[in-house]
């Protein structure tokens, strides 16, 4: 809600309308269905209906509190209409103002026009038109803002369905006073003839345009030198003339349909003005109200029960002047409903019947912005002055004031009503009202003023009202010019506006309680207002309402003032003993026997952890902890109770933190007096429960800092811990120490929770000795030694500081950041709380998470396990780092003996990588260190339980996707679903080797670590593992066959068909749960394919496997299968074709041709030189060998060649041709 949302102003109208027979209850919407005017000035409000209408005056009533205020009362009702059949189809109120000197800007009197679905315009006057009447508009004179804009001219509009009515302003001025007062001279000599004055008006036919429901006559306007140019080039061409000064031209903008929107333009003086009569001496119920002291409506004496004269005979109708549409906005499908001109004549708001409100900028013709959603839409314009200030005392004050514009827009569908800042400004309010309410914008004020009768005088008008039926409540809108602003200065003329709204405030006497209440609290939560100023307000608040009597007096206010003086005292003193120059001496009995030797044991880990913690990132300085604390947020932390005490409220986690940073901070630097700090505000009232955890949070919060000097700080904390424990209510004096004590319990609970690992580990020392020392002093004070009660309290602080530096450990070894290159990841906070819920595999998790954010190879982590890492020194940085994140790791696995054992550890890796794989399987490094992983579980029995888990969870499924849609696209590349295929044999086959190992070696017992007993969680890994059914051998060995059969074709490039490799039962049994037993294939070869297999001549495939090692450049491979060819004759042919290649490649195809192998090209005989041509290289797979492989092939072709073969004399040739070859090189 805005400020000014208080700014509606009620006023209430009383009043029982009977509009029409058919007329509802209250509580319906009848007030839609009627004709609703209302005066500028507010003093006069109209409603008709068909023939029948009520007029309302405004008039001062006393409530029954004794408060006066506005009304608007019957003043008369009865019927409008003389003509038969004739209803109200428009009214319009006009304030005439008063011609007389001592005038202030009230009007004289209140004239209104009605029009009539027979054509009558009534004030009354006779017939202009013929057509029905369809809306009335004014325009009164307005005081130019500028020097330079054109002064308008009175006039009043008449809409008829094809022409347009104007009447001069100042004409119908002087017509109505002259009736008036024949009126009233009529009245006095009890004679009911009146004489009208002529009346001058123009009547215009609006031509081109389909429908006119509406109109607005935007007034006299002259156009600039370039706009009459490009007109005048529009309508008369390119050798138009064009006249030395532009025309004085009147702008209507109708709206309808055909075109939507349309611009018509009249030149001065291309109209005569028509001559007709103002005829007021028709007798009827309203002139006898306008003219009857017993109506009291207007003040005149004439019988009220007089019968009405004889209607007059129709007057004749003048003919109407066309006028042309000059343009328009077309859109065939959209009809306007109404026009609303703005206050500045230069933007225009249209609603249609599309539910859109479109505003226009009528000096362009243009639409500039549209509002959807608004169906029904009633709209008005508010036009705000600049407030008066300083400005007006500045030199500057000559200059004009500024206005701000503000379309209001009321939706009846939705029930609210909307204020939007033009041009293209935000919506500066919404207000939720009834959905039958009517938008009253009158869009003009008093008629018959002038630019020197207007000096010196407050137009006293409401520029939009909304009327509630339902209420009766007649409500204006006002809003602040500040809303307009969109600059530095919006705010300045915010607080002027507060301010002048707080004055008037002020000076009234009568101030309600609850606005004490809201100025004390807005006061105590501002920010910039000081502590002396809040404490000197709230006691002066206090002493008034202390002296005053004691009926009178609000306790809960008076509470409140106690209580706010309280909490900024407490603020005040703490501050003082802050900022205090005196510190405490520590006293002998304040030293920590015993605990210089824990911190010397734990000080190379907490070195380590402090040179892994976080480095700082860049943050706000309000947002730093060193920051001091507002007492405007220590007051909203802080409450106090019934009982005279001050209660912690505990919001967000970072006021909690300020708050304890604020009382204890300098206590644990050692720069404050804690003894009096923990005095003051045990006085206070603070329960020391709230205290003690304030203490902590700020402990564990300052962890960095804290750790720059462990010993002092721990010192501190050990006194402040005491001050606390020694208050009344920490301790409970009959506390048996054969139970747990609460105290010492929330410290525990809170170390236990907490993620900074040595900061709490430091706080659980210090109040293990605390505790320890309490104890004591306790048993010594009785006669009787309670061995068992000081064992059950401190065996809770031996676990607690044993699972802390446990966590410091594992915390050190999570915080080391990962090499360059490596894959990262945020860093694993863990606390004895996470751990322990994180079941008995929690720590283990832990660590494999690590393991894969520093991209430890598996076969990197065996040895570090096994201890076989390097430890000899090395000057290498890198390796250093390295080394060290090395020992690290072994320190926590030793004190992790059970949690972190290799297997368990593999386990977890193992689980990881194919967790990080299945979240990207295109990384198939993942799933191939996930299976290394697995390979270096020793035990069978967890090795098998993995196994099963990964087929199941993540390999089978992609399996099978990778099987049925083997040529099309599975989520993964060809070099990813390699790998896959891959891992997935090494998988199976992994799985068989466990599966068969089984049996010869028992299933392992696991165990955790005592401190560590109490985990409650999921189960770990290895746990699950050995809780896993054991296989069906062969169907693993089944799905075996099938992965290895995939991998190949992957390999190989090979395009096949899985599934018809195999029988159904085969299919069948693929990808069916392993632990169950399957139909399987007999195992039996196909004897379709055996008789394949036969038909095949092994010898073809030796010497093609010949032919491609040769290719290949493998000849000492390929003479060796040589060896096993049978048709050595078929078998020299084709190796005479590869040599010829070879040769080929060495003579034509090779970049380095030599001089001695051209020459050698030039002897050879042509037949040779022709088939050497004819070879293509590009058929080898490795086309440069050396040559003396090539001759030795030559040779070996001489050999299996016999003499009367076809191409042996071709052998000769070409074995000549490489001997000379080689002898030249």
């Amino acid at each position: 809600t805005s400020d000014w949302e208080s700014a509606w102003e009620g006023l209430k109208i009383s009043f029982a309308l009977q509009v029409a027979d058919d007329a509802g209850g209250q509580g319906e919407p009848w007030l839609q269905d009627c004709v609703v005017s209302l005066s500028p000035c507010a003093d006069l409000l109209v409603v008709a209906r068909e023939q029948k209408a009520a007029f309302l005056s405004a008039k001062w009533r006393t409530d029954d509190s004794g408060r006066e205020e506005m009304t608007l009362g019957v003043s008369w009702t009865g019927t409008l209409s003389t003509e038969e059949g004739e209803c109200v189809s428009s009214t319009i109120c006009i304030p005439l103002a008063s011609q007389k000197r001592s005038s202030t800007g009230r009007p004289d009197w209140t004239c209104v026009v009605v029009g009539f679905t027979s054509g009558y315009v009534r004030f009354y006057t006779e017939l202009l038109h013929e057509d029905p009447v369809l809306r009335l508009k004014c325009r009164t004179y307005e005081i130019p803002r500028h020097p330079g804009v054109t002064e308008q001219h009175e006039e009043l509009s008449i809409l008829y369905s094809a022409a347009m009515v104007t009447i001069d302003g100042f004409s119908l001025f002087q017509s109505l006073r002259a009736c008036r007062n024949q009126a009233a001279r009529a009245a006095a000599a009890g004679n009911d003839v009146i004489q009208p004055p002529p009346l001058a008006y123009k009547k215009w036919g609006l031509q081109e345009m389909d429908t006119i429901v509406d109109h607005s006559s935007v007034g006299i306007m002259t156009l600039c030198v370039f706009d009459q140019m490009k007109n005048a080039s529009i309508l008369g061409g390119f050798n138009a003339s064009v006249k030395g000064s532009p025309p004085a031209m009147s702008q209507y903008v109708t709206v309808g349909s055909g075109p939507y929107t349309g611009f018509y333009y009249a030149i001065e003086g291309s109209s005569q003005p028509l001559l007709s009569h103002v005829a007021m001496a028709v007798a009827s119920k309203l002139t006898s109200a306008l003219f009857s002291a017993a109506s009291g409506w207007l003040g005149w004496n004439k019988n009220k029960n007089e019968e009405e004269a004889p209607q007059k005979q129709k007057p004749k109708v003048e003919p109407a002047t066309p006028l042309s549409i000059r343009f328009g906005l077309p859109d065939s499908r959209r009809h306007g409903e109404s026009i609303c001109l703005s206050p500045c004549n230069m933007l225009a708001g249209v609603t249609d019947d599309f539910g859109r409100v479109t505003l226009l900028d009528l000096a362009r013709g243009i639409a500039i912005r549209m509002w959807k959603g608004y169906r029904d839409a009633q709209l008005g314009w508010l036009q705000v002055p600049e407030e008066r200030s300083e400005r007006d005392l500045s030199p500057s004050a000559s200059l004009p004031r500024r206005h701000a514009l503000f379309l209001v827009i009321y939706a009846p569908r939705r029930g609210i009503l909307e204020v939007w800042a033009m041009q293209q400004g935000p919506r500066v309010g919404a207000f939720t009202v009834g959905k039958h309410c009517r938008l009253l914008y009158a869009g003009y004020r008093l008629m018959g003023v002038n630019s020197v009768t207007s000096q010196g005088w407050q137009l006293h008008t409401q520029q939009v009202c909304l009327l509630d039926p339902i209420t009766g409540v007649l409500r204006t809108v006002n809003i602040p010019f500040h809303l307009a602003l969109s600059d530095k200065k919006s705010e300045r003329a915010k607080d002027m506006h507060l301010v002048k709204k707080l004055t008037t405030l002020l000076r009234s006497r009568d101030i309600d309680v609850s606005i004490f209440f809201q100025a004390l609290e807005s006061l105590l939560s501002n920010k910039n207002t000081p502590v002396s100023c809040l404490v000197n307000i709230t006691r002066a608040l206090d002493d008034t309402l202390k002296r005053q009597e004691p009926g009178e007096v609000d306790a809960e206010l008076l509470q409140l003032c106690s209580s706010q003086l309280k909490l900024l005292q407490l603020y005040t003193d703490i501050q003082q003993l802050h900022s205090a120059a005196d510190v405490e001496e520590t006293a002998e009995n304040d030293s920590l026997e015993g605990i210089e030797e824990e911190l010397s044991r734990v000080a190379p880990t907490l070195q380590r952890y402090a040179q892994f913690t976080p480095r700082p990132s860049v943050s706000f300085a309000q947002d730093s902890p060193d920051s001091p604390l507002p007492a405007q947020a220590f007051l909203s932390q802080l409450e106090c109770t019934e009982d005279e005490e001050v209660k912690v409220i505990r919001r967000s986690e970072t006021e909690w933190n300020q708050l304890g940073n604020f009382l204890f901070w300098s206590c644990l630097c050692g720069k404050s007096p804690l003894h009096k700090v923990c005095y003051t505000l045990q006085q206070a009232g603070i329960s020391p429960q709230q205290l003690l955890s304030l203490l902590l949070s700020v402990w564990l919060h300052r962890e960095k800092e804290l750790l720059q000097k462990p010993e002092e700080n721990v010192r501190n904390l050990h006194r402040l811990l005491v001050a606390l424990s020694d208050m009344k209510g920490a301790v409970e004096e009959s506390w048996d120490t054969q139970s747990i004590s609460p105290w010492w319990q929330q410290v525990r609970t809170t170390c236990v929770q907490s993620h900074n690992a040595a900061a709490a580990l430091l706080a659980a020392l210090v109040a293990h000795r605390a505790a320890k020392a309490s104890i004591t002093s306790r048993a010594d004070s009785k006669f009787q030694s309670e061995w068992e009660a000081v064992s059950l309290e401190l065996e809770q602080w031996v676990v607690c500081v044993r699972q802390l530096e446990d966590v410091l450990v594992l915390q050190t070894l999570l915080l080391v950041p990962p090499p360059p290159g490596a894959t990262g990841g945020a860093t694993v906070q863990c606390s004895i709380k996470t751990l322990l819920e994180g079941g008995t595999g929690g720590i283990a998790d832990s660590v494999s998470k690590w393991v894969f954010r520093q991209d430890i190879s598996p076969e990197r982590l065996k040895e570090i396990l096994q201890k076989r890492g390097n430890k000899e020194a090395d000057d290498n940085v890198e390796q250093r780092d390295e080394e060290e994140r090395h020992e690290q790791e072994k320190t926590v696995c030793q004190r992790f003996p059970h949690s972190l054992s290799p297997d368990f550890l593999f386990a977890h890796c193992c689980w990881e990588y194919v967790v990080q794989w299945n979240k990207d399987p295109e990384e198939g490094r993942y799933l191939c260190w996930s299976v290394e992983h697995l390979k270096m579980v020793s035990s069978p029995h967890i090795q098998q339980g993995v196994c099963t888990m990964m087929w199941s969870t993540f390999i089978a499924k992609r399996l099978s996707a990778a099987t049925f849609l083997m040529e099309k696209d599975v989520g993964m590349g060809d070099k990813a679903m390699t790998s896959f295929l891959g891992c997935c044999v090494q998988l199976l086959n992994i799985l068989m080797e466990a599966d068969s190992a089984v049996e010869e070696v028992s299933a392992p017992e696991l165990s955790i670590e005592e401190a560590w007993s109490g985990a409650e969680g999921p189960a770990s890994i290895a746990e699950l593992a050995l809780e896993q059914r054991g296989v069906h051998y062969p169907l693993v060995q089944h799905h075996c066959l099938l992965a290895s059969l995939l991998h190949a074709a992957m390999t190989f490039s090979v395009k096949v068909k899985p599934f018809s490799l195999f029988d159904s039962k085969g299919k069948n049994a693929f990808f069916r749960d392993l632990t169950t037993i399957q139909l399987m294939p007999s195992g039996d070869m196909d004897p379709g394919l055996v008789s394949v297999r036969q038909e095949v001549n092994p010898d073809i495939l030796r010497r093609h496997l010949v032919c491609e090692l040769y290719s290949q450049g493998l000849d000492l491979r390929a003479e060796e299968v040589m060896l096993e060819v049978e048709d050595k004759d078929v078998l020299g042919s084709q190796l005479l074709v590869l040599t010829g290649q070879r040769l080929s490649y060495s003579l034509l195809h090779s970049q380095n041709q030599t001089q001695a192998a051209m020459e050698l090209l030039a002897r050879l005989p042509p037949t040779l030189c022709t088939w050497l041509k004819a070879m293509d290289p590009r058929e080898l797979r490795c086309p440069l060998i050396p040559l003396p492989q090539t001759s030795r092939l030559v040779g070996r072709l001489i050999e299996i060649l016999p003499e009367n073969h076809a191409q042996y004399s071709l052998a000769l040739h070409l074995l000549e041709a490489v001997e000379v070859l080689t002898t030249e090189d």
